[in-house]
Parts: structure tokens; sequence; C-alpha cells
């Protein structure tokens, strides 16, 4: 059966489709990386595919879009590719663009096509590569090109570190951290004693210890220890004020008792010798009974008003002398207190030194010895590294040592394996 031929016209813009087609065909043919695009690279099992298929006809002048059996593919474990129409095909071991002449051959066949359908196969994502051995994460990781050995162990996460380094890591932190609250308490226990000793010294303002002009944290410190130094001052003056006070009073009282006994003193002498007056009045039969009774009662009176006031007077004397001990005391437990809490202080803050002496001698220990761990093994030997690449080729693993910079394939198994020094 003959085809109609198509004009000169339709000749050209065929031919200028056809071309735009193929060259669509061949842009989809790109690989995702320079490496897959070498005609030297082999597929293999777990390898992905992006196939794409279009044919031409030539009796309609139009191009068919094999949307069914274009789409995302996986190479199996047996090495084959399942597609629609075509089945599985192997593809193990061969390039995109012999599974693309394949895909264009079995389809045509498959139909009877007149024209073969143009298929492209673009690598979609590579096979993975495996870790093992002496890294920190053995396992399966996603390939990328330009990977070398090192890199790929970094993805691993390096190598193994040794169980030693942790610890002294964690013993190194652990230790910054105790020096860290030591350094902070030492500077709370001098600054104290600044203040205990500007108050010793009876000063208004504390001196800035030397040891702590240069701490970010002094004037905060200052300013605390200040506002309490105001503060237990403010309550001394306020007893000692309040004493003060209970002398002046009871000195005020003083002062009246005696001005009183003076009145009483008089008037008691002027019922004396009332009294005696009239007792000489009754002698004589020239005075009543009743009138020396009350000359004598009156003069008893003023005697023992007379010995109240005196003893009132020393009452007020003994508070006094009583008010005088009390501030005494006080002033004597204060400057007790400050000796007491000087003494405390320094205590302290030589158990500190020593606590702080301690921690930081584990931190260095611990940076040396984190240091040296890293290189060291479980018995303290120190460690080589080597690496070694096993490879599929023809069908058959094969294993060859590698380098850091080895240039790594997809699919390979890198094994890495810490040696010792024999010293």
């Amino acid at each position: 059966m003959n085809e109609a031929l198509p004009t000169g016209k339709s000749v050209g813009a065929i031919a200028s489709f056809r071309c735009a087609a193929l060259a669509l065909i061949a842009f989809c043919a790109v690989p995702v990386a320079s490496y897959a695009a070498s005609s030297e690279y082999h597929l293999g099992v777990m390898d992905k595919l992006r196939v794409r298929v279009a044919e031409w006809q030539t009796a309609e002048g139009a191009v068919r879009d094999w949307s069914v059996v274009s789409g995302d593919y996986t190479i199996g474990p047996s090495g084959a590719v399942s597609l629609p129409f075509v089945g599985d095909m192997p593809a193990a071991g061969k390039t995109t663009g012999e599974i693309a002449e394949q895909i264009g051959a079995a389809l045509q066949k498959q139909f009877g096509l007149r024209d073969r359908p143009s298929a492209s196969v673009e690598l979609s994502e590579y096979r993975p590569l495996y870790m093992t051995g002496d890294v920190q994460t053995p396992g399966q990781y996603p390939y990328a090109p330009g990977l070398t050995v090192i890199k790929a162990v970094s993805l691993s996460g390096g190598l193994r570190r040794a169980e030693a380094g942790q610890r002294f890591a964690r013993d190194f932190i652990n230790a910054k951290g105790d020096a860290a609250v030591f350094l902070a308490e030492r500077g709370r226990l001098l600054m104290r004693r600044a203040r205990l000793q500007a108050e010793l010294a009876g000063k208004e303002r504390i001196e800035m210890p030397a040891e702590l002009k240069e701490l970010p944290q002094a004037a905060e410190l200052m300013a605390s220890e200040a506002a309490l130094m105001q503060s237990r001052d403010k309550r001394l003056k306020l007893q000692l004020q309040a004493l003060d006070d209970l002398k002046a009073l009871l000195q005020s009282e003083v002062v009246a008792l005696a001005k009183k006994t003076e009145t009483q003193g008089g008037q008691l002498v002027l019922a004396k010798e009332d009294r005696d007056k009239v007792e000489d009045l009754a002698e004589k039969g020239l005075a009543l009974s009743a009138r020396k009774m009350a000359s004598e009662q009156r003069a008893a009176d003023l005697e023992a008003a007379l010995l109240d006031i005196d003893t009132a007077s020393l009452k007020a004397k003994q508070d006094i002398s009583k008010a005088n001990q009390d501030e005494i005391t006080l002033r004597n437990d204060w400057d007790n207190q400050l000796a007491q809490e000087t003494q405390d202080t320094d205590t302290e803050l030589e158990t500190l030194q020593l606590k702080l002496s301690t921690s930081q001698s584990l931190m260095a220990e611990a940076v040396a010895q984190s240091a040296d761990a890293a290189r060291l093994g479980s018995d303290g030997q120190q460690v080589s590294v080597a690496y070694s690449i096993v490879r599929e080729e023809n069908g058959t693993s094969k294993e060859v040592p590698a380098e850091e910079n080895t240039v790594v394939l997809p699919g390979d198994l890198i094994k890495v394996t810490a040696g010792v020094y024999v010293q």
C-alpha cells in the first residue's frame, strides 16, 4: 500500500519539525551528571532511569507521544528493567544509549511499526554506595558525582571515635562547667571579703579587689555588696540610735527626779519645823493632840515620798548603765560577727581555690587525653587508617586498595580499616 508523498513545502516543514523533535529527544537524553554522559558508565542494579518515548509517523507527518511507556523505572535485582509492552529488558552492564536503542527496536517489533519509535533514557538517580568498617555510621548512602573516599567517609559521620576520646570530652565539659561555677563563686567571695574589710575598718565605701577589676560582672557584684553594706550599717545605726534615745530619756528622768528631790527636801524641812513647834506647844498644853498627829503625819509622808523619788532615780541610773552596757555589747557583737564572717569567707575561698585548681587540671588533662585518644586505639597505641573499594566488574566483585582522594563509583562498597602502628 502506497502512502501519499508530502509536498515540497510540507517536506520542509516536516524536516524542520523532525529536527526539532530529534533535538528535544537528544536534550532529554542528557544525563543528570557528566559522569553518566560518559559512554563508559554502565548501569547497575538500583540505578533509576527516566524513559521518554516518541514516534515520528511519516504518513501523518506528526509525532506520537508514547506516554504509556514513558516514566521512571528502577533496575531490579535481576539486572533488568520492566517496561509496558516490552517486558523485562536486561539493563545491567549496558549504557543508557544501548537501552534506548533496545526500547525503540522492541516497540517497533512488538507493534510492527514502519517507523521506529525514538526513546531517550536518562539516568535520574545513581545506585547507592555503601560504607562499612571503622566508620561512625556504616550503611547505604546516595551517590553524587565527584565523590571521593574521604567525602564518603564524612557522609557516614567520619571515623569511628574511640570511646576513650568521648569519655575525655565529657570529662572536659564537666570540668569546664565546674570551673565556671567555681570562678563565679570565687568572685562573690572576694567581693564579700572586701565588704567585710570595709565594715571592720569603718569605711563607707568598698575597695574593688585587684583580682576582680577585669571581671565582666565586677560592677554587679560591687553594687550587690554595697547595697548589703548600706542595709547592715543602717540597721546598726538604728539600734545604736535607739539606745542613745533611751539613755537621753533616762537622763532627763534622773534630772527631773533630782529637782523633785530638792523640792520635796525643802518641804520636809518645813514640815519638821512645824512638827517641832507643835510638840513644844503640846507639852505646854497649848496645842491639841490632833494637830500634833497631823504635823507628824505630814512629815512622815514627805519622807516616804522622798524615798520613792530616790528609788526611782536609782532605777533610772541603773537603766542608763544597762543601756550603756547594751551599746557596748551591740558593738562587740557586731565586730565579732564581722570577724567570724571574714574568717569563714577566707576558709571558703581557700576551699574553692583548691576545687578550681583541680577542675583546671582536669580540663588540661582531658584536652590532652582526648587529642591523643583520637589517634589511639583501645590499647593506647597509635592508629593508622586503610581504605579499600569493593567493586563489581563483569559480574564479579573485586577489592582494590584506595586512598582518601580515590574517586568512588556508584554501587561501590568502601571498607575502612583502622589498624595500629606497632611501636
